[in-house]
């Protein structure tokens, strides 16, 4: 069983940035893949970054390479999502969801992830 809870939402100026968190409590191993998924007001959840829980491995959407950054630290635990360049369109419900095993062809697939966390909002005004 893995429990993940997500911190760091907010309101930001198009242009800034923020660091979302995903805490992870349970069991992981390092095939593990833990992923960012988001999903703005009437639109389908979409796949935002994805990391290798023993590293050494991510993979992004188009749309946010070269501005978002995942990475991890296993000493607290945590997945973090760095949000730089922030457009509106950002905008949405970020979800940090956790896989049995971190694949690059797989990883945007919501359905192959068995643990999910609540999420936590980000808010990008123009």
């Amino acid at each position: 069983q893995v429990e993940l809870v997500e911190s760091g939402g907010g309101l930001v100026q198009a242009g800034g940035s923020l660091r979302l968190s995903c805490a992870l409590s349970g069991r992981l191993f390092s095939r593990n893949g833990i992923s960012w998924f988001r999903q703005a007001p009437g639109k389908e959840r979409e796949f935002v970054a994805s990391t290798r829980w023993g590293g050494d491995s991510t993979k992004y959407r188009d749309s946010v390479k070269g501005r978002f950054t995942i990475s991890r630290d296993s000493a607290k635990n945590t997945v973090d999502l760095q949000m730089d360049s922030l457009k509106p369109e950002d905008t949405a419900v970020y979800v940090c969801a956790a896989s049995l095993v971190f694949d690059q062809r797989t990883a945007p697939n919501a359905k192959i992830y068995t643990y999910w966390g609540q999420g936590t909002t980000v808010t990008v005004s123009s």
